[in-house]
């Protein structure tokens, strides 16, 4: 998959444009290190900015966002992202130890 398009519940405008959808791109890693680079030591500001680059649009763009449109956007991002096999799937769940797998066993 090397986009994902994020149909808005919210149209908004982008450059000038109303859109009703928006379509990140796979994400690289110079896109990460660019999003630190511009919002160094904010965790919110890089989010925007990588987010921004991927679908080619102003970080001020995605602020006029509706927020639940914003949260749709996130779970697109996160599709690109695959678990690995020695991680959970459950992002909730990540820098948890795994489960006993005695205790998972129904009694």
């Amino acid at each position: 998959m090397d986009t994902v398009t994020v149909k808005l519940n919210y149209p908004t405008a982008f450059d000038g444009v109303v859109r009703d959808s928006l379509t990140l791109r796979r994400p690289k890693v110079r896109d990460m290190r660019a999003a630190q680079k511009v919002a160094a030591g904010d965790e919110d500001g890089q989010e925007l900015a990588l987010f921004a680059a991927l679908a080619e649009v102003a970080p001020s763009d995605l602020e006029g966002m509706d927020l639940d449109d914003y949260h749709r956007l996130q779970d697109a991002y996160f599709r690109f992202r695959t678990p690995r096999k020695d991680q959970p799937a459950d992002a909730q769940k990540a820098g948890e130890a795994p489960a006993d797998r005695a205790s998972d066993v129904a009694a």
